[in-house]
């Protein structure tokens, strides 16, 4: 047996380093909660990283359903006519590493309640992903929580008499006996102390999105007279900040000054923005306004091009706003993962550029199914040096 197990032993993962855990079980995702392209390309993804192993270490095929062709459970989450929803399991999941991966802000999935078709609210799929935590425990060797864009993530903190949503469900998660939280870009990661003693992981997109937008755009000079990172607001600040170091650029920001008639006055603070490329870094992009002010004052002071990027592409008020700004020519790209379900008429709008996550999403699966280290998909600063040096050296070329 010890023989069988060489191999193994000397197994490195890709991007992780040496790492010689065995899995914790057979992989098991849940992704009936997902947009269906996108988890199809998670499972594709993840099952040619398993290929790529199994070619150079056969013995792997020795633990249980290491190579699939289908990682994904099966289940039924329809509703009674009332709206009451359940959670069914059709496959068995007896021993698995499960992964329920789960878009709460999704507004493509519908019910019918009383008669009347309605969308899905982050509540009813909140409550989904409770339901399939419970019909999984007990027989799953483990529980595993992957929801890119935070749950009442805007509700972080306490102010005056509002209610802490956000550390509410993260507490009510973790008391049902999951093993680990993963989300993405959190709007303040400081909510992970809401459960400082279980595993709260938070990943960040920028390496995806500056490689897709070096991709698109070819003709990006990053460097301190020609580009520039702008933060829109102070609560964004710190995400621009990591942009703007690793770019080795200068960094500007908008701030409140105050509100007058449901309106938001900005100032702004940084360097001159004539004849730059600008690229402004948030979060989210729910209305769009915020961004479309900032961009209409850089755009007034002679910024050459403004790019937005950011990591979920709400606009819950549609986009004829964002429309407008590109065919004036305010807006050049808007860059966004898709981590999170992207309506059709995004996808045709010629200023929206989508950044795929699903290997990143399979990367993440695979090194917490081996309890591998997660540090250089955490911290991915060497690789976004590396890409950012190959792109200068290609443009000076």
């Amino acid at each position: 047996m010890e023989s069988e197990n060489v191999g193994w032993k000397s197994f490195k993962f890709w991007r992780y380093g040496e790492n010689t855990m065995e899995p914790v079980g057979p992989i098991g995702i849940i992704t009936h909660q997902l947009n269906r392209t996108f988890a199809d390309n998670i499972n594709s993804c993840l099952r040619r990283r398993r290929e790529n192993y199994v070619q150079d270490y056969p013995e792997l095929l020795n633990y249980p359903a290491y190579l699939r062709k289908d990682y994904r459970i099966e289940v039924d989450l329809s509703r009674f006519r009332t709206g009451e929803g359940k959670a069914k399991l059709l496959d068995d999941v007896r021993g698995h590493d499960l992964f329920i991966i789960t878009d709460v802000i999704n507004n493509g999935t519908y019910m019918t309640r009383f008669g009347q078709t309605i969308s899905l609210s982050p509540d009813d799929q909140y409550m989904d992903l409770i339901r399939l935590i419970s019909a999984t425990q007990g027989v799953a060797a483990r529980i595993n929580v992957i929801m890119p864009f935070l749950y009442e993530g805007r509700r972080y903190q306490r102010q005056s008499r509002q209610s802490t949503d956000c550390a509410v469900m993260l507490r009510q998660l973790f008391s049902f006996g999951i093993s680990n939280f993963i989300t993405y870009d959190a709007h303040d990661g400081r909510v992970a102390n809401a459960v400082p003693r279980h595993n709260f992981e938070n990943f960040p997109t920028a390496l995806q999105i500056i490689e897709r937008m070096l991709e698109v755009i070819p003709d990006l000079q990053i460097n301190s007279d020609k580009f520039m990172v702008i933060s829109p607001s102070e609560t964004s600040i710190s995400r621009a900040i990591y942009y703007a170091t690793m770019m080795r650029v200068p960094l500007g920001t908008f701030y409140r000054i105050h509100e007058r008639d449901d309106s938001l006055e900005r100032g702004f603070l940084g360097d001159d923005v004539n004849g730059r490329d600008v690229i402004i870094v948030d979060d989210l992009f729910d209305t769009g306004e915020a961004i479309l002010a900032c961009a209409n004052y850089l755009k007034e002071h002679g910024a050459r091009r403004v790019i937005a990027v950011a990591t979920f592409p709400l606009f819950s008020n549609g986009l004829l706003s964002m429309n407008q700004a590109y065919d004036y020519g305010i807006i050049d790209k808007v860059f966004a993962t898709n981590l999170i379900r992207i309506p059709r008429a995004l996808f045709d709008a010629p200023w929206f550029v989508p950044v795929d996550m699903s290997e990143n999403l399979a990367s993440v699966i695979d090194a917490a199914n081996h309890e591998a280290s997660l540090s250089k998909l955490l911290a991915p600063d060497a690789r976004i040096h590396e890409i950012l040096h190959t792109y200068s050296e290609n443009l000076q070329a």
